[in-house]
Parts: structure tokens; C-alpha cells; sequence
């Protein structure tokens, strides 16, 4: 099984390491990945050979907490989220103190008491600065231990030998003072000279007591900004799990019960007013509805909800009331889902980030070497006293050093992609989707459902110029109810075109009689054609009489007696095989068929009387969403079982050239039509259902499947695109790039900072200038590294949907 977990205590990436090697040390842990950014470790183990306190204890023996995240809610992570909140407290308040003492300190370093002498200003430093190195840095020491015991190094041990040296010389120097000894090149004014400068040039031998609290003083100060930065970076998750209603209004035994949302089961009954959120799914009994779906969708109008119809959890009830059946709750609801898939995403590491872990791993103790080296060099070389000089050196050097900048710079740009791009409804599974999106040449879409609605629709219906029909004009028949009317309208053949609304717009008398013969020649039929035919009849509210005599003649149509009259409805070739006269509807009809639209010949008595065509037509913005992603200069092929006449037909509406259509590719041929796309060098995106397409989307590099109604979860599909819309592919694909144009901005300043910085601290700067670093000031830069990347990953919760 696969469970999530809060880790407390965490101080960087080394930190994650470290917690990854104990968990997947132990016997029957397959897979354990620990974000640093979301301080969560997500672990794939095997409960009959490990519990979870084993767990719980392998991760505390390394030093840190392990916080299970249990309960029924979407928000199991409470308990951890009250902890952290309890530890940025007690941090906010080790601050305060670091920073009001590192204060005094300074005070006292640049402008010595009068009425003190140097012995005892260096005992009230003492006095001041214990506090803060025993308690305030104790996490720190407490970290390094535990790094120490498993023979590793990590941040905490940077920061605590770095301040330690400058604490315990600081310490012996003024223990020798008390004592009444005397220091060679010692300042006997009680301050330190140049040393609270910029960048401090003649180096006196005197305490630092302010350097070693100020240090931590600004490294808390930094992991204080960081832990605010990373709340901002789940606030989508954040904003995922409040969305969920506290209380359901249920009806059980006749009577109605407003309980908590998480006492609901499947069955019950469930009541939702104007103005309420839906509390779970479940089906439409009676009543209607709009209701605002936006924050799961991204879609802004108002979906109308009837008898039949889905209904989310957590989507907002605009107008009417209605009655449903919860069908999912708890853990199972579509949010619920939708929480553990941005959870898991967030969780997981994309390929670059293996870049950052292996330079992280061996980061540490190639610093302290680093530091040791310079050490021993001033202390040869450098300016008297050296002791002072190479000890100032050392200490900036260890305090400069910031893995934590590495450990960040992926998973938080990862987090708040993720993120984003749920709430736009955009499921991302991992970070190496994401990273591959942004590497995409061609996407390939499935025809059916995915390009088009995957629904026949009447889409044209042509009345013959004279013929069967004016027989019902002459008899006055009313094509709306077959009875006798009183009057007739002309009825000259009119061709509706286009989509099946600007067929309502356009029926004529002659088209809606040749609508209610053809529909109830096909009552009662389950063929999709058929299905469409009465669909669109019933939509225009003509009443259908029932026929007699019914045939199916297969490959070919139908025959029936309708109103008394002899009805064939069908292709070419039964309208051929019965002799019937076309009346110049031949070209119609195949006019309609390049358009890819299949045509139905209606004959009367013989006669034919007009044609109907179907289509499953395209979605309203397929043509743009082709377009945006040729701007983008991605390759955009169209894949289906049609035919292929009919499959270029469709592919011409939506802007897809005649070259890139594979058609007549049976499903489980389509994954192997990816195979051969990859073979030419393109990394694929496979735009599908998520059902008949599943191995195709499992072959392709990147599978997008289209989401319906509370099926979420695609498990073969890497983006999962929660409404039926392809616009969101764009929007995926500009979010991946986005992310990882954030990534490698923030990996490119982490490696920068190192490179440059270090060796300044080690004091190269002093051959030319005759300057070194202050160990303050590399504290600051230090606490900024990890800030700035934080900051820069921020940005992405800019991010514009087009």
C-alpha cells in the first residue's frame, strides 16, 4: 500500500536524503520519496511485513518526526499542519530572542561601555550569547548529532560547527581575559574595529560572541521566511480541501437530518438548496438545478443539473433545488480524488531533481573540506593574527554554504505547478510528467469523444424540391401532430447546414415532416443513427406516431409503415436496390458525405423525400485548441478507426493536415501507431478517453485523458483533463514550460550562489583588496539563497490561463 506522511524537523535536502535511506533500509518498504518542499514522504510499503511504527521509528532514530495522516476527511494532514503551526511559533520566538540579543551584541561590539572594562563587557556578551547557542541553536546541534550517528553531514552540522568555533574561541578568549592574561594583537578598547564591516579588513583578535548569535539569529530568520514561503506554495491544495461542505441535509425514513458530510454513505438521500454546496457525489433524482462547477473545472458557467445528471461534491448550487443519490463519499468522492492525485504529484521528483540530490549528498563535507583547506592556508599565510583570521575565514566559509537553495529549487516550483494547474482542472500525476510536457513535439488526438463530442447529431436535413412530401400539404396534414391542420405552409425544399442548433433555427414545414416520419420510423431503435434521429425530433417537440411493419435490413436501413405509408429509410444502396427516385438528392447527399457526415435517404412510397445526415460533430473549440498548439509548434495528428475519407473530412474542420490523419487504425493498433511515431525522434502526447485508449496513453510519452463527470482518477493517463474540454491541453503544456523555465532559474541561481560565494568567503578577495567576508554577512546571504528561490517559485501562482 502507498500512505503519506508529515516528517518534522527537516532543515534541507541532505535532510529528505537521509529520510528516504532509513525508510527504504527497512524490510518491506518498496519505495519511499520525500519532498522537501511540502515536508511529506510518501511511502509504498508492504503492511504485513512492516507496520507503521516501524515506520514512525527509523525515521525518528535519523533525528527527525514521523506524523501519520489518518481520518476520513479530506484534510487528514491536520494534525501535522497543527504541529508545524506549534513549531513556527516556538521558532518565531527563538527569533526574536536571536535577533534582540545578536542586537545588544552589536550595540556593544561598536560602542564599548564606558563604565565597564573589557573583561567584564566580554562577560556580559558570554551572559547574552549562551542563551541563544544552547537554546535557540540546540535544533541545530540536535540535527547535526543525528546526522553524525549515521556517519552523514547535512546543513545543521554547517551552522553548528560554524558558530560553535566562533562561540567556544570567543569563549576561551574570554575566560583568559577574566583570569587576567593577555591576548597578542588583542583590542583593548573592548570592540572589535573593522569587523562589523562589510566586508572586515584588519582582523583584531576579539570575540565574536555577536557573530555566532547574529549567525543564527539570520539563519532562523531564514528558515522562518521559508516556512511562510512554503504555506504559500500549497495554498491550491489548501484551497482544494476547504471547498468540501461541513454538513449534508439527508432524508432517512421520511424525515430530514442535517448531519456532518462525513456521516453520509452511499444510498442516502441527499437534499441541496439554492445557495449550498453540494456535499458529495452522487445522481439526480428529481428537481433542477445550475450549478457552478468552477472550482473543481475551471469551467465558469454553470452546468444544468437534471434528473440523471452527475453531481460533484463541493461544486456550488446556484438556483433551483434538487434531490440525488449519493453514489461517493469520504475518500472516494471525485475532490477526494482529485486531493490524493495533486498530493502524490506534489510528492513525487522530476529527473532533474536527481541532478541537485547528487550534488547535494556529497555538498556538505566537500564545504567543510573546503573550509578546513582555507583554515589551513590563512592560518599559514594570512594576516596576524592568523589564528583570528583563518578562524574568521572557516566560519564564513561552513555558514555561506547552501544546500538548502539545491533542495528547493525543484519541488517548489513543482508544488505550485501542480497546484495551479488543479485548479484549472488539470490533473498533473507526477514531476516527471510535468517535465516531460515541456519537451513535447506532437500531439496526437483520438477522433471520437476526444476531437469531436463522441455523439451522433442530426446536423442537416434536405427536403427534396417537389416530390413524396406535398402529397401531406395537399391533404393538409400538421408534420407536428399528423392531424389534419387548417392550414399549410410551403413547403420547397430548404437544406439545414452546420450544427444541430442552426437546424432548429432552419426547419421549414417539409423538414419537420420529414423529421417526424424518419424519427418514428426509428422509435424504439437502439442504432446510435437512430437514437440521433428521434433525439433531434423530440427536441423540436414534433409528437411521433408508432410504426408497423418494421424491418431492419442490415448493411442497408430499414423499412416501415408509417401513417399508413410505405417508409424506407437508409444508404445508396437500398434506395438502388428498391429502384427508388433519387430527385436530384444523389449530389446532396454526397456533398454531406465529403463533409463527413453520414447521409440517410428517406423514401416515401417509393419516392425519396429528402436526406438526413448525422455527425458526431466537433467540440466548440477543438479548431482553436489545433490552432494554439501549432502556435506553440507542436505537430498535431488526428487518429481514429473511420474511414479514411471521413476521417480527413474531420481533420479539415479542425485544422489538421490531410499528412498527419491515421485513420482506420483499429485500438488496439493505436499504441503501436505511437510506437512509430517515437521511432522518427518526437517525444508524443496521447489525447484520449482514458478507456479504449488506454495503451496508447500508457505508450505515448505523455498521456492526456479526458475526464467526465467524477472519474477522475485515469490511471494509465499522466494529465488528467477533469471537463471535456481541449483547450486545458494548452494550458498544461504552458504550465509545464513555465515550470520548468522556474526550475532551472532557480537551480541555475543555487549552483551560481555556491560557485561564487564560497570561494569569496575563503577569502580570495584578500590578495587583491586586502578584505575578507564577514561571517554576518554570509549568514544573510545564506538566509536570502533559500528565500529567493522560494520567492522565484511564487511566481508561477501567476501564472495566466489564455
Amino acid at each position: 500500500m502507498t500512505e503519506s506522511f508529515a516528517v518534522t524537523n527537516m532543515s534541507c535536502a541532505v535532510c529528505a536524503q537521509r529520510v528516504e535511506k532509513v525508510l527504504g533500509a527497512l524490510p518491506g518498504v518498496v519505495q519511499a520519496s520525500v519532498n522537501f518542499a511540502t515536508e511529506k514522504v510518501l511511502v509504498q510499503y508492504m503492511p504485513g511485513t512492516v507496520t507503521r511504527t516501524e515506520l514512525r521509528r527509523a525515521v525518528e532514530s535519523a533525528g527527525y518526526g514521523l506524523l501519520e495522516e489518518e481520518g476520513e476527511g479530506l484534510d487528514p494532514g491536520a494534525a501535522a499542519e497543527a504541529v508545524r503551526a506549534r513549531e513556527l511559533r516556538i521558532l518565531k520566538i527563538k527569533l526574536t530572542v536571536s535577533l534582540v540579543a545578536g542586537a545588544l551584541l552589536m550595540l556593544m561590539m561598536f560602542f564599548p561601555p564606558p563604565f565597564l572594562t573589557m573583561a567584564q563587557s566580554w562577560l556580559v556578551m558570554l551572559i547574552l550569547a549562551t542563551p541563544v547557542q544552547v537554546w535557540a541553536g540546540w535544533q541545530f546541534y540536535r540535527g547535526a548529532w543525528a546526522a553524525l550517528k549515521h556517519r552523514t553531514s547535512d546543513m545543521n552540522t554547517l551552522i553548528a560547527v560554524g558558530t560553535s568555533a566562533a562561540y567556544v574561541y570567543s569563549t576561551v578568549l574570554t575566560i583568559i581575559v577574566l583570569a587576567g592574561g593577555s591576548i597578542p594583537g588583542g583590542n583593548m578598547g573592548g570592540g572589535h574595529g573593522g569587523h562589523g564591516s562589510l566586508f572586515g579588513g584588519g582582523i583584531e583578535a576579539t570575540v565574536y560572541f555577536d557573530s555566532s548569535v547574529m549567525i543564527i539569529g539570520l539563519i532562523l530568520l531564514g528558515r522562518f521566511l521559508e516556512a511562510r514561503a512554503k504555506g504559500r506554495t500549497s495554498d491550491a491544495m489548501k484551497k482544494l480541501m476547504g471547498l468540501q461542505a461541513r454538513t449534508a441535509r439527508v432524508v432517512r425514513d421520511g424525515v430530514e437530518w442535517d448531519i456532518p458530510v462525513a456521516d453520509v454513505v452511499v444510498g442516502d438521500e441527499v437534499l441541496v438548496r439554492p445557495g449550498e454546496k453540494v456535499p458529495v457525489d452522487g445522481v439526480v433524482l428529481d428537481g433542477s438545478s445550475a450549478v457552478d462547477e468552477s472550482m473543481l473545472t475551471g469551467e465558469s458557467i454553470p452546468v444544468e443539473k437534471g434528473p440523471g445528471s452527475e453531481v460533484i461534491g463541493a461544486t456550488l448550487n446556484k438556483t433551483g433545488a434538487f434531490r440525488f443519490r449519493a453514489t461517493k463519499v469520504g475518500r472516494d468522492t471525485a475532490l477526494a480524488q482529485i486531493v490524493r492525485l495533486v498530493e502524490e504529484a506534489q510528492g513525487s521528483k522530476a529527473p532533474i531533481q536527481r541532478v541537485a540530490d547528487r550534488i547535494a549528498a556529497v555538498f556538505v563535507p566537500a564545504v567543510l573540506l573546503a573550509a578546513l583547506a582555507a583554515f589551513t592556508v590563512w592560518i599559514i599565510v594570512g594576516p596576524e593574527p592568523r589564528f583570528t583570521t583563518a578562524l574568521i575565514v572557516f566560519v564564513s566559509v561552513v555558514v555561506i554554504a547552501c544546500p538548502c537553495a539545491m533542495g528547493l529549487a525543484t519541488p517548489t516550483a513543482i508544488v505550485v505547478g501542480t497546484g495551479k494547474g488543479a485548479e484549472n482542472g488539470i490533473l498533473i500525476r507526477s514531476g516527471e510528467a510535468l517535465e516531460r510536457a515541456h519537451k513535447l513535439s506532437a500531439v496526437v488526438m483520438d477522433k471520437t469523444g476526444t476531437l469531436t463530442e463522441g455523439k451522433p447529431v442530426v446536423t442537416d436535413v434536405v427536403v427534396a424540391t417537389e416530390g413524396s412530401l406535398a402529397a401531406e400539404k395537399a391533404a393538409g396534414v400538421n408534420p407536428t401532430t399528423g392531424q389534419a391542420a387548417t392550414g399549410a405552409a410551403d413547403i420547397a425544399g430548404e437544406a439545414a447546414t452546420g450544427a444541430p442548433e442552426a437546424v432548429a433555427n432552419a426547419l421549414s414545414y417539409g423538414q419537420r415532416e420529414l423529421l417526424r416520419l424518419a424519427a418514428s420510423a426509428e422509435r424504439g431503435s437502439e442504432h446510435p443513427l437512430g437514437e440521433a434521429i428521434v433525439e433531434r425530433a423530440t427536441a423540436e417537440g414534433i409528437e411521433l406516431v408508432e410504426g408497423t411493419g418494421f424491418n431492419a435490413l442490415p448493411g442497408r436501413g430499414i423499412e416501415v409503415a408509417v401513417d399508413g405509408r410505405a417508409l424506407l429509410l437508409g444508404n445508396l444502396r437500398l434506395m438502388t436496390d428498391r429502384a427508388c427516385e433519387l430527385d436530384g438528392l444523389g449530389a446532396a447527399a454526397e456533398r454531406l458525405a465529403d463533409e463527413g457526415k453520414t447521409p440517410m435517404y428517406v423514401a416515401v412510397d417509393g419516392r425519396v423525400a429528402g436526406v438526413i445526415a448525422v455527425a458526431d460533430t466537433l467540440k466548440p473549440n477543438s479548431a482553436e485548441t489545433v490552432a494554439k498548439l501549432h502556435d506553440m509548434g507542436l505537430d498535431v495528428y488526428m487518429i481514429t478507426g473511420d474511414n479514411r475519407h471521413t476521417a480527413e473530412a474531420v481533420a479539415r474542420q479542425a485544422g489538421i493536415e490531410s499528412s498527419r490523419v491515421l485513420a482506420e487504425v483499429l485500438p488496439e493498433r493505436k499504441a503501436e501507431a505511437i510506437k512509430d511515431l517515437q521511432a522518427q525522434g518526437g517525444v508524443i502526447a496521447m489525447v484520449g478517453d482514458g478507456i479504449n485508449d488506454a495503451p496508447a496513453l500508457a505508450r505515448a510519452d505523455i498521456g492526456i485523458a479526458i475526464g467526465t463527470g467524477t472519474d477522475v482518477a485515469m490511471e494509465t493517463a499522466d494529465v488528467t483533463l477533469i471537463r471535456g474540454d481541449l483547450m486545458p491541453i494548452v494550458t498544461a503544456i504552458r504550465l509545464s514550460r513555465a515550470t520548468m523555465r522556474t526550475i532551472k532559474q532557480n537551480l541555475g541561481w543555487a549552483f551560481g550562489y555556491n560557485v561564487a560565494l564560497i570561494p569569496v568567503a575563503a577569502g580570495v578577495l584578500y590578495p587583491l583588496f586586502g578584505i575578507f567576508l564577514n561571517p554576518i554577512y554570509a549568514a544573510v546571504a545564506m538566509a536570502l539563497s533559500s528565500v529567493s528561490v522560494l520567492s522565484n517559485s511564487l511566481r508561477l501562482k501567476r501564472f495566466r490561463v489564455e
